[in-house]
């Protein structure tokens, strides 16, 4: 009998921490969780959950805009900020409920306090303390925000859920998918909505043919898109306004400012000093591909290591770790290619696989595919916005190497064609697979002239 309390002490009940825990519970490790906030982390509470939920609000201003077209006669449509605030936030406890069922149903014993290491095989949590064999990090993220004068009256992606009123004027710092996401939700919304970001255009890494039709799209629905910008210092004002003062000396006035200006990882008050467990040159904690730390008894996984900031991923690296350590015969590695990803901005945003840019860099010769339309919903409703499609072939081998479409239910579009990626799927397999007519999705099938070959 192990002399530890636990076999494996989880800090850390976000999606990567729950599923690490629940795994190596179910092979009969004696296992423990400690959170501090809330159950399911960062998506469940302040993330991808109630994300989603205030995009699908902001869709139905389009949504009853369109019904006109199509023979319906409505009200003048209203919308009540707080009804939507207060309906997400029951969802989410109702989401807390059914973590903190899904553990301690499967043995685990919930500690409520913020774990801090004593040594490497100790926590404490208020003034109690656990022993374990195995510790694993899983604190996640953090918003980060840089330092300038009247950062104090700015707000991150934590806060921005449960607002007391709904602003006319929004501000959104911040050039990556979470800012590019609430512009649109505040846009949807009705409010005045202005993007700000130092860069010359959003969306870093995606491919650029994606990133330039998402601006033109934006801008076209009214939402202001300000690059190469940005803030110099924020003052309020009398009425409780901003004052938003740029770089460039431009002073713009809002009545929010929404900083999304990247995460970092969530490590306050953890005692990582009392170990052996080293930070990596970015600030993450420096783990191997067996997300193993410096400290031999210490593990890491999630949001907390330069990994994807995807929950998808944490919950699989959640998975191989505890499969790993406790269930080797089952012992998959993640396998991080081709992971597809979804922004839920209006329209939204998939992509897969590389960009044409990653794509040149890395020597591939190649055949491009692009289809621009405006989806069959749009037409009646007199609405010009197109949806994109791309496809990038390998020109050697036939092989699909990225797949990008910005449209309606991209994501959901994406996710099989993901598993037709992942099993290595060419263009010849594409176009020898009939489409479902009339659909926006059907496109990917019929592309048969390349935009560009080199």
């Amino acid at each position: 009998m192990s002399s530890y309390d636990f076999d494996l002490f989880v800090i850390g009940a976000g999606s990567g921490g729950v599923r690490t825990s629940r795994i190596a519970a179910s092979y009969g490790a004696r296992v423990a969780v400690a959170e501090d906030m809330y159950l399911g982390g960062t998506c469940v509470n302040v993330g991808c959950v109630p994300k989603k939920l205030f995009a699908y609000a902001a869709h139905f201003a389009e949504d009853l805009a369109d019904a006109a077209g199509y023979g319906w006669d409505l009200a003048a449509a209203g919308f009540t900020w707080q009804r939507l605030r207060d309906n997400k936030t029951a969802e989410v406890q109702r989401l807390n409920t059914i973590y903190r069922g899904m553990l301690t149903g499967a043995g685990i014993t919930l500690i409520d306090g913020r774990a801090r290491f004593i040594d490497s095989h100790t926590v404490a949590v208020g003034d109690k303390t656990y022993s374990a064999e195995r510790i694993v990090i899983a604190t996640g993220g953090w918003p980060f925000i840089p330092e300038f004068p009247g950062r104090e009256h700015v707000i991150s992606s934590n806060e921005v859920f449960y607002l007391e009123e709904l602003p006319r004027r929004t501000m959104v710092v911040g050039g990556g998918y979470i800012a590019i996401e609430f512009a649109s939700i505040f846009h949807g919304l009705g409010c005045e909505s202005t993007l700000l970001y130092r860069g010359d255009l959003f969306l870093r890494g995606f491919d650029r043919e994606v990133r330039e039709h998402m601006a033109e799209m934006l801008h076209k629905k009214g939402t202001e898109l300000r690059f190469n910008s940005d803030v110099a210092r924020i003052d309020q004002s009398a009425d409780g306004s901003y004052r938003v003062t740029l770089q460039d000396g431009e002073v713009i006035e809002t009545d929010l400012v929404l900083y999304a200006t990247g995460r970092r990882p969530k490590l306050d008050g953890l005692g990582l000093e009392n170990t052996n467990v080293q930070l990596d040159d970015k600030g993450f904690v420096a783990v191997d591909p067996e997300y193993q730390t410096s400290d031999p008894a210490i593990f890491a996984i999630g949001d907390v290591t330069d990994t994807l900031q995807l929950t998808p991923v944490a919950l699989a690296e959640g998975m191989a770790l505890a499969r790993r350590l406790f269930g080797p015969e089952d012992y998959v590695p993640v396998d991080y290619a081709n992971i597809p990803t979804a922004v839920f901005c209006i329209p939204n945003i998939a992509t897969l696989g590389l960009s044409e840019e990653e794509a040149r860099e890395q020597g591939y010769a190649l055949k491009v595919f692009v289809s621009r339309f405006r989806p069959m919903r749009n037409i009646l409703a007199g609405r010009d916005e197109q949806s994109l499609m791309k496809l990038l072939v390998d020109k050697a081998t036939d092989k699909v190497l990225g797949i990008h479409l910005v449209g309606p239910e991209a994501g959901e579009m994406l996710q099989g064609l993901a598993v037709a990626m992942k099993a290595g799927a060419t263009k010849a397999q594409f176009d020898a697979t009939l489409g479902i007519h009339p659909t926006a999705a059907e496109e990917f099938v019929t592309m048969r002239t390349p935009v560009r070959v080199d």
